[in-house]
C-alpha cells in the first residue's frame, strides 16, 4: 500500500474527549471515529489490525477443533423468557420491537441461541462432545461508555460454547480452552494472566478471566508475581489429551491470582510478601462452565450410553477481539505512538522516502516495495511529498514495527536505514540485507 492512495486521517492534537493512551492513540492514528456515545466506525489502518487478530482466534480455535459458525445480532425475546434471562439481565439489554410487536433484543451474549441450534439437531451421545464459536458484533448498552473500544457499547467479540455429556468432559472443555487462550494471547505480544473471576449473569462456578496489566485496567487484581514468570512458549499440544491439557491448566491456575470480586485476603496472605501484588487489569477474555443452567432450561438433552435422557452440560468462553485492539497499545506504547507487536501489525514493515521526485530513492523505494510485497508482506510505503520530520512522526504514531529510510545520502554508499520502532535502534545495511532482516522476523 502507498500512503499517498491510503485513507489515514491522523491527528496531530490530542482529542479531548480521549481518557487513557489507547482510546487517545487509536483516535489520532486514524484507527477509528466515534459515530456514538460507545460506538465507533473502524477506519481502515483499524480494521486490518482488528482482521489480523480475528485470524489468530480463527487459527488457534481450529488447532484445538473448535467449529466456527455464524449467529444473527438480533434475537428473539422468547429464547430469553424460556431460560428465565430475558428479565434478569438488566438494562445493558437493548431491547427493541420488530414492525409486528414482537420483542426481538440485540445480542449482548448468545447462550440460548445455541442451546436452541443444538437442541433442534444433537439428540444422541454419539454426536458429542462439539464446541461452537463465532466471532460477531454484540452491544451491551453501558450507562458509562468510555475509555474508546475498551469499554464501548459496540464490541467484536469471540464468543463459544461447548457441549459435553458429563462434566468431566465439559472441564476438559473447560482446560481446552484455556490452553488455546493462552497460545492466542502470546501470539498477540501479550501475557494475559487467567484469573479466578465472578461468573456475572451468564452463572456457574467454575470461570477464569484473562487479565493484561495495566494502569488503565479497570478491574484491580491481586496475584502472585510468580505468575507473570510462566510463559507458554512453542508447546506441543495435543487438545484431546485430557491429562496434558489438565497439567498446563495447574500450572497456570495453582499460583494466587483473582479479581477484586473474589479475592481471598486469607489465601493472598499465604503468598511470601515480597510476592504479594495489587495491580489493575484489563480483562481481554473470560472462559465458563456453567453446566446444566440452560440446557434444563431449555430442554437441551441427548439419550445417553444407558438410553436415558440427560441434560447436556455447557459453558462458554470468551474473546473480545475488538477490546484487544486497545489492549494490545495500553502494553506496548511510548511517548511516540503505538508500538504493534508483529504478529498483529497492520504492515510488516514502513517505506520512507526521504527526496520524493528525486529518480534513484524513488527507484530503491520502488524496489524495496517491491521486493517485500514478493516475499508475501505487506509494506506501507510513504511516497507523499511531505518533509522528513512528518514522515518519521507518522510511521512513530501509527506504530509499525519496523521502517526503512531511504535517502540520497545513504544510497551514495550503497544502503538503507533499517530501525526498530520497539527499541528505537537503527542500522545502515545493504539493501538487500534490510529486506533479509524483515522478511526474516515474520518466518
Amino acid at each position: 500500500m502507498r500512503l499517498s492512495r491510503y485513507f489515514l486521517p491522523v491527528l496531530k492534537e490530542n482529542p479531548a474527549e480521549a481518557q487513557i493512551v489507547s482510546h487517545r492513540l487509536m483516535l489520532r492514528a486514524g484507527m477509528i471515529k466515534q459515530s456514538a456515545a460507545g460506538i465507533y466506525s473502524w477506519l481502515p489502518l483499524g480494521l486490518k489490525v482488528l482482521k489480523n487478530i480475528e485470524t489468530i482466534v480463527h487459527e488457534e480455535q481450529a488447532k484445538a477443533g473448535h467449529l466456527a459458525m455464524l449467529m444473527p445480532t438480533i434475537q428473539s425475546a422468547d429464547l430469553w423468557r424460556e431460560s428465565g434471562r430475558y428479565d434478569d439481565y438488566g438494562e445493558e439489554m437493548l431491547r427493541i420491537k420488530d414492525r409486528h410487536g414482537r420483542d426481538m433484543l440485540f445480542t449482548p451474549t448468545a447462550e440460548e441461541l445455541i442451546t436452541d441450534i443444538f437442541r433442534g439437531h444433537v439428540t444422541s451421545y454419539k454426536d458429542m462432545p462439539l464446541t461452537m464459536y463465532q466471532i460477531q458484533w454484540k452491544f451491551r448498552d453501558e450507562r458509562r461508555p468510555r475509555f474508546g473500544v475498551m469499554r464501548g457499547r459496540e464490541f467484536y467479540m469471540k464468543d463459544g460454547y461447548n457441549f459435553d455429556l458429563t462434566k468431566e468432559d465439559a472441564m476438559h472443555a473447560y482446560n481446552r480452552h484455556l490452553v488455546s487462550y493462552l497460545r492466542t494471547y502470546e501470539r498477540m505480544g501479550l501475557q494475559a494472566i487467567p484469573m479466578r473471576a465472578d461468573s456475572g449473569p451468564i452463572g456457574g462456578d467454575d470461570t477464569h478471566e484473562f487479565l493484561v496489566l495495566a494502569e488503565t485496567g479497570e478491574s484491580e487484581v491481586f496475584y502472585d508475581s510468580a505468575v507473570t514468570d510462566l510463559t507458554f512458549g512453542d508447546r506441543d499440544i495435543n487438545y484431546d489429551d485430557k491429562a496434558q491439557c489438565q497439567s498446563i491448566m495447574e500450572e497456570f491456575t495453582t499460583k494466587y491470582a483473582r479479581t477484586d470480586e473474589t479475592h481471598d485476603e486469607a489465601l493472598f496472605a499465604e503468598v511470601p510478601q515480597v510476592r504479594r501484588k495489587v495491580a489493575r487489569g484489563i480483562e481481554v477474555g473470560q472462559i465458563f462452565y456453567f453446566g446444566t443452567k440452560y440446557s434444563e432450561a431449555m430442554g437441551a438433552t441427548v439419550q445417553d450410553g444407558d438410553g436415558k435422557q440427560v441434560p447436556v452440560h455447557m459453558g462458554s468462553h470468551g474473546i473480545g477481539v475488538s477490546r484487544l485492539v486497545g489492549a494490545i497499545i495500553e502494553a506496548s506504547h511510548d511517548d511516540k505512538g503505538i508500538i504493534w507487536p508483529e504478529g498483529v501489525t497492520p504492515f510488516h514493515c514502513g517505506i520512507v522516502n526521504l527526496k520524493q521526485g528525486y529518480a534513484e530513492a524513488d527507484a530503491a523505494c520502488e524496489d524495496l516495495y517491491h521486493q517485500l510485497t514478493k516475499a508475501g508482506l505487506e509494506p506501507l510505503y510513504d511516497d507523499r511529498n511531505e518533509r522528513a520530520g512528518g514522515k518519521f512522526a507518522t510511521m512513530d504514531l501509527i506504530g509499525l514495527p519496523w521502517r526503512l529510510t531511504v535517502g540520497p545520502r545513504g544510497l551514495k554508499n550503497g544502503v538503507v536505514e533499517l530501525t526498530c520502532r520497539k527499541t528505537g535502534e537503527s542500522e545502515e545495511l545493504t539493501p538487500q540485507a534490510a529486506i533479509a532482516k524483515v522478511i526474516a522476523q515474520y518466518n
